[in-house]
């Protein structure tokens, strides 16, 4: 197998602004209306770069299904859409190793999560490597609605800290209605 073939694209995303939480657990706050734009902002980004992501590995939280749903909104399309608990219980480990097992053979995995782990398994998959740029914006904080878009050569079974580089970070910032 050529490593053309096995050249792999992770992006993860972390979740729009959500709510303050007063009142509500964690795991049920919703999107701001800050949040919903810039959510959709980032489905345009994404269709405008050309990602298209074959499976998308959300949290099972409200804002993190809402962050997805938005950015349908915006433009992003997948055939695929999995709901992990592990992506929101989880840290960094837990959620390399729910790529890991849910990946399979597609090319293209977006991760919609939660800081801090989707900066650091951002950073311990890449470990520098990659465009200086998208690591000294990435260095400025991975905040809501940021996407970290990352290269890897090899099986999705194989992920592991420092085999990815780094090659965009954006963060999405919708218009004000």
């Amino acid at each position: 197998m050529s490593s053309a073939s096995r050249e792999k694209t992770l992006i993860l995303m972390r979740h729009a602004k959500a709510e303050e939480g007063h009142g509500k657990p964690d795991h049920d706050r919703e999107l701001a209306p800050r949040g919903r734009r810039d959510a959709k902002a980032a489905g345009a980004w994404l269709h405008a770069q050309g990602l298209v992501p074959d499976l998308v590995i959300c949290s099972t939280a409200q804002r993190t299904r809402q962050t997805w749903e938005e950015a349908c909104r915006g433009g992003a399309q997948t055939e695929f859409v999995e709901f992990r608990r592990s992506v929101y219980l989880g840290g960094s480990e837990q959620t390399l190793e729910t790529v890991r097992e849910d990946a399979g053979e597609t090319s293209t995995v977006l991760v919609v999560g939660h800081n801090p782990t989707m900066a650091q398994l951002t950073s311990e998959l890449t470990d520098g490597e990659g465009s200086r740029e998208a690591h000294e914006a990435l260095g400025q904080g991975f905040v809501t609605s940021g996407l970290a878009v990352l290269r890897y050569a090899g099986e999705w079974a194989d992920l592991d800290l420092s085999t990815c580089e780094l090659t965009r970070f954006h963060v999405s910032r919708g218009d004000r209605d």
